[in-house]
């Protein structure tokens, strides 16, 4: 095997193990190992020790020990972490990508999120959370900091875990698509203040709706958020 092939391997099955996570396949907190991902996803345990140690230090697993590792739990902690930093990062992100934005790719992969905002299977289900990600991720790498995009991908990721409950819940975003629309809007008006506003509130929307969901159903009674 070539290294072209070694680095092919590895990026599919991350990008496969990162959906098993997302989609509770490896659910939170369940022990993982090389021999474990080797079989589910069919690679050499080389490829599966440098993928957990990989997902080790962004935190999507953990070291529980030097024999044990485990997905990485996803509880209540977990979910007001993440939204406290993102409340954080990306409305700055947004008021500074909006004078570089390609608004053309924004608008088409806003229509591709709105078509797929009721998924009926988890496929449907997977690619919008997909979809959701890479419209960040476009925003982010327009701005044009490097050091930033480690810290954005590991929050969306980090995201789709959360959005995945509420999604399976019911069956939608925690958001809506005018919301969507009027985020790109204000963007294209280029005011940095009303930007970083409305991205905040949306946010902090999307938040309490996910929250709710899980006080109010008893699906979610453990410390372990698992669906």
């Amino acid at each position: 095997m070539n290294d072209q092939t070694r680095i092919s391997e590895a990026g599919d099955a991350y990008q496969a193990i990162m959906d098993a996570i997302v989609t509770q396949q490896l659910a939170p907190s369940q022990k993982v190992s090389e021999n474990l991902l080797s079989d589910m996803f069919g690679i050499s345990r080389t490829v599966a020790r440098t993928l957990i140690e990989r997902l080790v230090s962004q935190q999507f697993m953990v070291n529980l020990s030097p024999r044990i590792t485990i997905v990485a739990p996803l509880t209540l902690h977990e979910i007001k972490q993440n939204f406290t930093l993102r409340k954080m990062l990306l409305p700055s992100i947004l008021s500074l990508a909006a004078a570089t934005a390609d608004f053309k790719r924004l608008e088409e992969l806003s229509h591709e999120i709105e078509a797929l905002l009721r998924p009926s299977t988890d496929d449907e289900a997977l690619a919008l959370l997909k979809k959701n990600k890479e419209i960040n991720i476009a925003l982010c790498e327009s701005v044009g900091f490097p050091l930033m995009h480690d810290w954005v991908h590991q929050l969306e990721d980090g995201a789709m875990r959360i959005y995945w409950l509420y999604l399976k819940r019911l069956k939608s975003m925690p958001y809506t698509a005018d919301q969507h629309v009027m985020a790109i809007e204000v963007m294209r008006c280029d005011e940095p203040s009303r930007v970083r506003a409305i991205v905040h509130d949306i946010l902090s929307q999307a938040e309490d709706r996910i929250m709710n969901t899980i006080f109010s159903s008893q699906q979610f009674s453990g410390q372990d958020l698992k669906i």
